[in-house]
């Protein structure tokens, strides 16, 4: 895609408030709540704490100032977003075997807003299936779909897509809420001719690829219109909706940029149970440290890496491990860091016989910049949308597993095993030639990985191995998945549309497939489960059913790490919903 240098216009955006871009500013370094991460989670938390203007609240974000980053702010621009930069850690995995010994690249945000101001923007809840395993496995009524549905809707303002068009049949606005804080929409770009076919697949090929009007139902199965966290053609996401300004200008609530958190510091213990007074912190190259001293709680919201990077290099996690660093162990739980789950996607693409592709406006300058001129103006066009359009999710028969002797991985009978993403444009490998491509998501992979660390100096990178296809059934579910995806563009629809494909797997045998997917597939960036939650007596895992640390007080987790399981989906929405009802649980620990 065209570096920025091509473009002439730019776009402001309004000063936030007390967003502060050095400790030096900050009134002071005592507060009743310090939350570590500006991300996804965190700024939910954040917002919802520092309603009660009884509470002061202080966040810690690592990353940068997400104001007038074009990248992030237009839709369109989100694959340069995710290449290596200023916005991401820029981690990659260790070498794979799962992979033919690969390591890829495992982005994790370095931005205020976290993940959410970095990603796909796609917005999908996954099954109810999902939630119902995580109240079965914490034990805990709360995490059902049934009881987190409301909190969907206090997340959500649906909007509708910056072009006006009808969006009757696309969606069903009864699963929607417009008054929520964070924006979702659909999008207004459709793409005319590609979306007709295929659109028109689930007519020819009903059984195989049913319509599904909504996804965001709790039964995902089927092919619709992607929702997306767009809203007046901009992306949507924790810092400029839950720190919007009449959020962030309220006087108890104080963020702080560029500081690195190293580690919890003054230990105690409260009832048997380890408590710390603070957090400590690094700003800029000058190496000196900080600690912000937290009356009531310290919450991580760090992420998947970087709270239990955290939690590590601050004595909790394996007594072994931590001791091989010279790391004093404070409490020691081995599952820290264990249970990784990342969902690994590739690709297939064909070329076509339409200019009506993304390939039409990034090989062509002149184009490219009259569409961008044209979000300046009105934040509408190709600029106000990203790259896909529709996605479908498949469910494979029960007997397929059986028959294989595998065992189900999914949550249960509504959920999907397999996502299909549909986009105009080649993602698969560089061309010139007019492309389609679809995205093909393994969602309930059977592998597990780990994040740990490997020196005691909390700002090396951490360890991060996802375990990518270790578990033959993954890779099954991924042929298989190859085989219905061919299967779709078989309809008559694309006939006369489809010139070639851009690597021919038609026909070819399943030790040939099963290589295509081991030397292609990547991160589709969805990492959790690294500080799972369980049962409040289980042996096992990193917080309770209300998020608190086991055997810990006054420590809390709210971020994807605590996922049991990855939701059959993306991550966004989950843990939009995760940090909402987690907030509940702090605000109700102190009312």
């Amino acid at each position: 895609m065209f570096g920025r240098a091509l473009a002439t216009l730019v776009y402001l955006v309004p000063c936030l408030g007390k967003i502060y871009e050095d400790v030096a500013q900050l009134p002071g370094l005592s507060y009743d709540f310090v939350i570590v991460g500006g991300g996804t989670a965190g700024n939910v938390v954040a917002n919802r704490i520092s309603e009660n203007p009884k509470f002061s609240v202080l966040v810690l974000e690592a990353g940068v100032s997400n104001e007038g980053v074009i990248d992030s702010i237009v839709p369109f621009f989100v694959e340069d977003l995710l290449q290596p930069n200023i916005y991401e850690w820029n981690y990659t995995t260790v070498p794979q075997p799962g992979l033919n010994g690969r390591n890829v690249a495992n982005p994790r945000a370095h931005i205020l807003g976290g993940c959410s101001a970095h990603n796909g923007m796609v917005y999908t809840r996954g099954s109810a299936d999902d939630y119902n395993r995580f109240a079965a496995v914490t034990g805990d009524a709360g995490w059902s779909w049934d009881r987190l549905f409301p909190y969907f809707l206090k997340n959500e303002r649906w909007t509708p897509p910056v072009d006006h068009h009808d969006t009757r049949g696309e969606y069903n606005p009864a699963l929607h809420s417009t008054t929520g804080i964070n924006s979702v929409s659909l999008s207004a770009l459709n793409w005319p001719i590609f979306s007709q076919h295929v659109i028109e697949t689930t007519q020819e090929l009903p059984d195989e690829w049913p319509f599904l009007l909504d996804m965001n139902s709790g039964k995902p199965l089927g092919l619709g219109w992607q929702q997306s966290t767009i809203g007046g053609g901009m992306r949507s996401t924790s810092a400029t909706s839950y720190l919007g300004p009449e959020f962030i200008n309220r006087p108890n609530l104080h963020v702080l940029l560029h500081a690195q958190v190293s580690k919890l510091v003054d230990p105690g213990s409260e009832n048997g149970k380890l408590t710390f007074g603070g957090v400590q912190f690094a700003q800029g190259s000058g190496g000196a440290f900080f600690t912000a001293k937290a009356a009531k709680e310290i919450i991580l919201s760090a992420g998947s890496v970087g709270t239990v990077s955290v939690l590590f290099h601050s004595g909790i996690g394996d007594q072994a491990a931590l001791t091989a660093l010279g790391i004093p162990t404070l409490l020691n739980l081995p599952s820290v860091g264990q249970n990784a789950t990342d969902q690994p996607v590739f690709h297939l693409g064909w070329t076509v016989n339409s200019t009506q592709t993304l390939n039409a406006i990034t090989q062509n300058t002149t184009l490219f910049n009259e569409d961008y001129a044209q979000w300046n103006r009105s934040h509408t066009g190709p600029f106000s949308a990203g790259g896909t359009t529709h996605l479908a999710w498949v469910r494979l028969d029960a007997q397929t597993f059986a028959s294989n002797n595998f065992t189900d991985p999914s949550a249960g009978p509504n959920s999907p095993h397999i996502e299909v993403s549909f986009a105009p444009g080649n993602f698969v490998t560089p061309t010139s030639s007019n492309s389609i491509s679809t995205g093909i998501v393994v969602l309930s992979p059977a592998s597990r990985g780990s994040v740990t660390i490997n020196s005691s100096n909390p700002f090396d990178s951490p360890v991060i191995d996802v375990g990518f296809l270790e578990s033959e059934v993954d890779v099954f579910i991924g042929r298989e998945a190859i085989k219905k995806v061919l299967g779709l563009f078989k309809a008559p629809t694309w006939q006369d549309y489809l010139i070639a494909p851009i690597t021919d797997l038609e026909d070819m045998s399943d030790d040939v497939l099963d290589e295509y997917i081991r030397n292609t597939a990547v991160s589709a960036f969805h990492l959790s489960g690294t500080a799972a939650m369980s049962a409040e007596n289980a042996g096992y895992g990193v917080v309770d059913p209300d998020l608190i640390v086991k055997g810990a007080s006054r420590l809390r987790i709210i971020d994807a790490s605590v996922f049991p399981f990855v939701t059959s989906g993306h991550t966004q929405a989950p843990t939009y919903v995760i940090a909402e009802r987690g907030a509940d649980l702090v605000k109700e620990t102190w009312k």
